[in-house]
C-alpha cells in the first residue's frame, strides 16, 4: 500500500519522514468521472501525483493515485472538489447547502482491522474528529482480497478523513499477498499486476 522511498527518516522530523514516503491510493470511481481521463490527467499534472485509470467499459473503474503523501492528498482534494462541483451542477439549484461527496477507497482487507480498531474505536474516532461518514464493507470485492471503504461528506471533511485513513494504513502494512480488485475483468486477468499490464491500448 505504501513503501519508503529509500529514506530511513533517521534524524528527521515526523513531517520530513512523511514526505519521504510514497503512497499509493486506489479508488473505485464511476465511469462518467473517469471517461476520457482528461479531468484526472489535469489533477495529476496539478498535484504532481501519478494517476492511472483501469481499462474496461464497466460502470466503475479503479483510479490509482501514486506519489508523495502531500501530492496524493492534493489530488484527492482536487477530485473531491470536482465531484462536489459536478453534483452542484446537476442539482438544479434545489439543494441550498453543499451536496455530500462520496469517495470509495479500495484497501487490502488485512488493513481494515486496524482501520476499524478494537470494538470499532478507531473508525468511530475518525468519524467524530473529521465529521465525515466512513463505512468499511463487510465483504471482499469480487475476486480480490480488498474491501471498499466508503467516505462521505463535504470535500473538507473527506480530505481530513482520507488523511487519517492513510495514516492508519501506513502504520499497518498489508499482511500476506494482496489480490487487487479489477472491475469486470476475468479471473485470468485478475492475477496480473496493475503496474504495467495492459490488456489493450487505452483509447486516445
Amino acid at each position: 500500500m505504501a513503501s519508503p522511498d529509500g529514506a530511513s527518516g533517521v534524524g528527521g522530523s515526523p513531517e520530513e519522514t512523511e514526505l519521504s514516503i510514497t503512497l499509493t491510493l486506489r479508488m473505485l470511481m464511476h465511469g462518467k468521472v473517469t471517461a476520457g481521463g482528461s479531468t484526472l490527467l489535469m489533477v495529476g499534472s496539478a498535484s504532481s501525483a501519478r494517476i492511472t485509470i483501469s481499462e474496461g467499459s464497466c460502470p466503475e473503474r479503479i483510479t490509482t493515485i501514486t506519489g508523495s503523501t502531500d501530492a496524493v492528498f492534493r489530488a484527492v482534494s482536487m477530485i473531491a472538489f470536482k465531484l462536489e462541483e459536478d453534483l452542484g451542477a446537476g442539482s438544479d439549484g434545489v439543494a441550498a447547502g453543499r451536496a455530500p461527496v462520496t469517495l470509495r477507497l479500495v484497501i487490502p482487507a488485512s488493513q481494515c482491522g486496524s482501520l476499524i480498531g478494537k470494538a470499532g474505536a478507531k473508525i468511530r474516532e475518525i468519524r467524530e474528529s473529521t465529521g465525515a461518514q466512513v463505512q468499511v464493507a463487510g465483504d471482499l470485492l469480487p475476486n480480490s482480497t480488498e474491501r471498499a471503504v466508503t467516505v462521505s461528506g463535504v470535500p473538507d471533511t473527506i480530505i481530513q478523513c482520507v488523511r487519517q485513513i492513510c495514516a492508519v494504513i501506513l502504520e499497518s502494512p498489508p499482511k500476506g499477498a494482496t489480490i487487487p480488485y479489477h472491475p469486470g475483468l476475468s479471473l485470468g486477468t485478475i492475477l496480473l499486476s496493475a503496474n504495467q499490464v495492459r490488456g489493450r491500448s487505452p483509447p486516445e
